[in-house]
């Protein structure tokens, strides 16, 4: 995209824009009169409020849990219910906390007239319009606000809707407590039941069955099976025995003579043997001794040689009468093993057979009596563990501010009010403003005459213009005049030199005023200009010039009198004046078309311009007549005043006679209203002052 277009595109925009505040702009009587009126009723509104007064009583919420856990539990109501608080909000404001609230601050009465008492209903939908409830951010703090026309009366149904609601916690909770308890004992009851027929039962088994049981019921031990038990513990110990005996012989054949004397001390903890022992390493010691003093025939050394081997001799029988006393011990033993294991194996058999046809059902029954006692127990348990906790103190509710009166009033804010009341009437008035722009039609730009007519805008006629005769030649007005000449001149046609009429769609757009103050300019620039009132129903250009209308275009046309004749001078240098004269009692053919053709060819060669005031196009048939004859047609419209189709009505016109439309003359603009037109009115108010006397300043430079 190029830099052109998209300079255009910016162009559009901003145009776009300006137009909506053009909108606003010059209809901003009605945008400020709506305003106005919003903010004048919005105030009244606010001052006939009676006013408000508003507490609040802040309270911390949180879990119906225990101050302190009797039973420790340390997870005790520590779950996180996300929507807890926001449940709270709407009990709070729920009809049983309202109707409390209502039946304990006897607010039927106190809300009644003349000591009437008004619907419990009717005294709900005060109080829960009266009441907010809002909560503090990251905290468990609600904050309760009332507002009343009384500021106690607003205190105090803050503070006992607190206590309502923290009220009805505690007797919730007790309530629900109290009933689950009523429910556990009648549960317990029947457990109790249950448990006493499941012994008696099992009482019956034991005896039906013969079942010996030492210690009771269900926590007795059944005494065939105690035998069972200790005949297994002492097969058990005859078996480990039986195996410590064979470990020692079998060590005893593996030793040597030498190797069993020298461990004899470490097979057998006896006593002799240890001696023995101690006395063969003392003699070893001493014969040691004496032979390094002696030789071994010596006496000594002879002595303590023989000691020596009588002990040895006395060690190696005693040993042998241990490896015969093991063996002996070891076939006792194994002896008692067999037995106990023979033994046992027949009880075995026998408690098998029990256990499948005696005592299962007996078994049965006491598995049953253990489980019913279990549950009673554990009921019994819970039972009091919910006596205990509903005994320990609650807090689930803790008021921590409470309402007290203020003397100063929430509402009405007068400030806020005629704020959002000038906000609304300004909004209101816009949107009114834009409306009434939706619906009218009528042409209000330059732009809107092109893109509907396809003609150029000759001139841009401000409101409040007066004939130049009145305002004089240095007005502010005359320049748009001036300009309006020169872009005659510039049109397609090439001259502003001929006979032009000038008309308008409908009454009253100021085509009058536009057709004098043009020939007034024209003539103020030398040029010979002739003004024809052909208006013949409501002429006008008379009295602008201050002339008698007794002769004039009228009687002209019905050769009464000759044109030289009925042709006026005024006080304007180069200016003559052609009135319309008096329309007679019967006006046909007056306006003869090809008498008016004559008439305007012979003016044109005396004239350098002939302007012709004409009526209305639209309705009447007097402009279609002479408007043919000319050289051109000048179209006044008045800016917004009439629709659209009626000014493209008098454009089709004029086509369909053949008459050329020169242009459009934009007449009676709201220079101030609309800034559309405003900088153009400037300048060239400032240049028509400069004229008067004063030098123009150079272009760029600040004056």
């Amino acid at each position: 995209m190029s830099d052109e277009v998209k300079q255009q595109q910016q162009q559009e925009k901003t145009l776009h824009f300006l137009d909506y505040w053009r909108v606003i702009r010059s209809r901003k009587e009605i945008v400020l009169a709506v305003a106005f009126l919003v903010v004048l009723t919005g105030t009244a509104y606010t001052l006939m409020l009676p006013n408000l007064y508003a507490a609040t009583v802040r309270i911390s919420v949180s879990e119906d849990n225990p101050d302190i856990d009797p039973f420790g539990g340390t997870s005790y109501g520590m779950t996180y219910n996300p929507y807890f608080l926001r449940t709270q909000f709407e009990i709070i404001q729920s009809k049983p906390i309202l109707y409390e609230v209502i039946n304990r601050l006897n607010l039927q009465e106190e809300w009644g007239k003349q000591g009437e008492k008004i619907q419990r209903d009717v005294a709900y939908s005060i109080l829960r319009g009266s009441i907010s409830v809002n909560q503090h951010p990251d905290t468990t703090l609600i904050a309760i606000s009332t507002r009343r026309n009384n500021p106690n009366e607003a205190a105090k149904i803050a503070n006992e809707l607190a206590e309502v609601y923290r009220d009805s916690r505690l007797d919730l909770r007790r309530e629900e407590t109290r009933f689950a308890i009523d429910k556990i004992k009648e549960e317990l009851q029947k457990q109790r039941e249950r448990v006493d027929a499941a012994e008696t039962e099992l009482e019956r088994l034991r005896k039906d069955l013969d079942i010996s049981i030492i210690g009771g019921d269900a926590g007795g031990f059944n005494i065939d099976s105690m035998k069972l038990q200790q005949l297994e513990g002492d097969r058990i110990a005859a078996q480990r025995e039986m195996m410590e005996k064979q470990g020692l012989l079998d060590i005893l054949a593996q030793l040597e003579d030498k190797d069993l004397i020298e461990q004899a001390s470490y097979i057998t903890y006896d006593q002799n043997v240890v001696s023995t022992r101690l006395q063969i390493l003392d003699t070893e010691v001493q014969l040691k001794s004496l032979l390094e003093e002696y030789g071994e025939n010596h006496p000594e050394v002879k002595s303590v040689m023989a000691a020596k081997q009588r002990l040895e001799v006395n060690l190696q029988q005693f040993l042998i009468s241990l490896r015969n006393g093991l063996q002996t011990d070891f076939a006792m033993a194994k002896n008692t093993y067999d037995s106990l294991q023979k033994l046992l194996a027949e009880y075995r058999t026998e408690d098998i057979g029990y256990q499948g046809e005696k005592y299962r059902p007996f078994k049965n029954a006491q598995e049953e009596l253990d489980s019913e006692r279990y549950v009673y127990n554990q009921v019994k348990a819970k039972m009091r563990q919910e006596i205990i906790t509903l005994e320990v103190p609650r807090h689930p509710v803790e008021i921590i501010d409470i309402a007290e009166p203020n003397a100063r009033p929430v509402s009405p804010n007068l400030f806020m009010n005629v704020l959002m009341s000038i906000f609304v009437g300004l909004g209101a008035g816009v949107g009114l403003a834009y409306f009434i722009e939706y619906l009218d039609t009528s042409i209000k730009t330059a732009d809107d005459v092109e893109r509907l007519l396809s003609l150029p805008v000759l001139g841009l006629i401000p409101q409040k213009v007066r004939p130049l005769v009145e305002e004089g030649p240095d007005s502010d007005h005359a320049e748009a005049y001036r300009v309006l000449r020169t872009n005659l001149a510039f049109t397609e046609g090439g001259s502003s030199k001929g006979a032009f009429c000038v008309l308008s769609g409908g009454a009253g757009e100021g085509k009058s005023t536009t057709v004098f103050n043009l020939a007034y300019v024209c003539a103020q620039q030398g040029e010979k200009v002739l003004l024809i009132d052909a208006d013949l129903r409501r002429p006008v250009q008379h009295t602008i010039l201050g002339l008698s209308n007794r002769f004039g275009l009228t009687n002209v046309l019905l050769r009464d009198v000759p044109v030289e004749e009925a042709i006026k001078a005024t006080s304007v240098p180069n200016l003559h004046f052609l009135p319309s004269g008096r329309l007679p009692r019967t006006s046909l053919g007056v306006l003869d078309p090809k008498r008016i053709g004559e008439l305007i060819a012979s003016l044109k060669s005396k004239y350098d311009v002939v302007l012709i005031d004409t009526p209305p196009l639209v309705g009447i048939s007097d402009s279609s007549i002479i408007a043919k004859e000319t050289d051109g047609a000048i179209l006044v419209i008045q800016y917004r005043k009439y629709p659209r189709d009626m000014i493209i009505k008098a454009k089709q016109m004029l086509e369909s006679l053949g008459v050329p439309a020169i242009g459009v003359v934009l007449n009676n603009i709201n220079i101030m209203r609309d800034d559309y037109y405003y900088y153009y009115h400037s300048y060239y108010s400032d240049y028509s002052y400069y004229r008067s006397g004063e030098s123009m300043p150079d272009e760029g430079v600040d004056t």
